[in-house]
């Protein structure tokens, strides 16, 4: 058979994908063609025409995540900063929009020298990972409980330190612990947490609700069980100038603020939208 063109596949791709309501039809389809062929997505216009099995490949991919299994889980990986981890079934995905929260920890670390960092409910350890790799001065340590998502934070630290970047220190421990940690007291300069933090009974997508483990996503019926024990660990851990940075649920543009503002050693208490003006995360320093 003869070769076909890449754009075509990609279309068709597009629009399979929009008729099954995922969220970003195209971006989705160009990532799902870039994965197949092996190549970074901005260099496809230089594939014009491929090959039926690679067609087949791509449509096979598309299918799959018409079903709304995650594109993360079909292509193996995330993305954060300059590094990608690998992810799948048994750990949260990350989300692009967690992007903005890892810029504004990597900004809150200038001019700190050999910074001390904490990522709480670390998941894949893509937040502690993508800071290491950008801080190659900085202590990073990372904290799950989740047996099956330290596995994946192991896998992917192993390979980041096989990359020559600075190893991050994992730990097997309860955010809700007032001890976690207790040897860093009043030492840390960021603490960085992407907890859950979805109130139960929320209606969520079905790559969330048939595909991520139910514990990282949510968190009683506030959504904010998790978050009151990372503000109460951020105020006990960080130094005197020290940030902390948590990524939240949409509902809780006052909440979270408020939560940190109850205690008296953090200040400059903010909350920080997306890209799509939606409340993400909120940020504090301690006094």
């Amino acid at each position: 058979m003869s070769r076909q063109p890449l754009r075509v596949a990609i279309m068709e791709a597009e629009r399979i994908l929009t008729r099954a309501g995922v969220s970003s039809p195209r971006n989705d389809a160009e990532l799902l063609a870039a994965h197949v062929l092996g190549v970074e997505r901005g260099k496809l216009t230089l594939v014009p025409l491929v090959d039926p099995p690679v067609i087949d490949a791509i449509g096979k991919l598309v299918a799959r995540r018409a079903r709304r299994e995650p594109l993360q889980h079909l292509t193996g990986t995330a993305a954060m900063g300059a590094i990608t981890v690998e992810v799948g079934p048994g750990v949260f995905v990350p989300r692009p929009e967690t992007e903005l929260m890892f810029a504004w920890g990597l900004a809150a670390l200038g001019g700190v020298r050999a910074p001390v960092v904490v990522d709480l409910c670390t998941g894949s350890a893509v937040l502690a990972l993508a800071l290491a790799n950008a801080r190659p001065d900085a202590v990073v340590h990372a904290v799950d409980i989740d047996i099956s998502a330290l596995a994946w934070a192991r896998r992917n630290a192993d390979a980041r330190a096989a990359a020559g970047d600075t190893p991050v220190r994992l730990y097997s421990g309860d955010v809700a612990d007032r001890g976690l940690l207790g040897e860093l007291e009043g030492q840390v300069d960021l603490v960085i947490a992407n907890p859950p933090y979805v109130p139960w009974g929320t209606e969520v997508p079905p790559e969330v609700a048939d595909h991520d483990p139910t514990r990282a996503v949510f968190s009683g019926a506030d959504g904010l069980d998790a978050i009151r024990h990372v503000v109460s660990a951020a105020a006990r851990l960080l130094r005197a100038g020290g940030a902390v940075a948590i990524e939240h649920d949409d509902s809780h543009a006052e909440s979270v603020p408020a939560l940190l503002s109850t205690r008296r050693v953090l200040t400059d208490v903010q909350d920080h939208r997306d890209l799509a003006e939606r409340p993400r995360f909120a940020t504090a320093r301690r006094g």
